[in-house]
């Protein structure tokens, strides 16, 4: 078994850093439109490889999409 080691908080305050403004829970349709833009630029790079190192970050990003569409997008009528 793989043991995983914490990141001190400094550590992890200079990796963020960089990310902060971009890996954001979405709060308007402008943030919504960012993060597909981004998710939609790492399919084209990333494809279908479980191994790519950027995966998790798109299965970060289909969360937060989700989560924005579940609370703001009303699903479509069935008729």
């Amino acid at each position: 078994m793989e043991v995983v080691k914490m990141l001190s908080i400094d550590e992890t305050q200079k990796l963020w850093q960089p990310l902060a403004n971009k890996l954001i829970i979405p709060q308007d349709e402008a943030d919504y439109q960012r993060l597909v833009e981004w998710l939609d630029q790492l399919i084209d790079e990333v494809g279908e490889n479980e191994q790519h190192p950027l995966a998790s970050l798109m299965d970060i990003l289909g969360i937060l999409i989700e989560h924005y569409e579940n609370e703001h997008i009303p699903e479509l009528q069935a008729r």
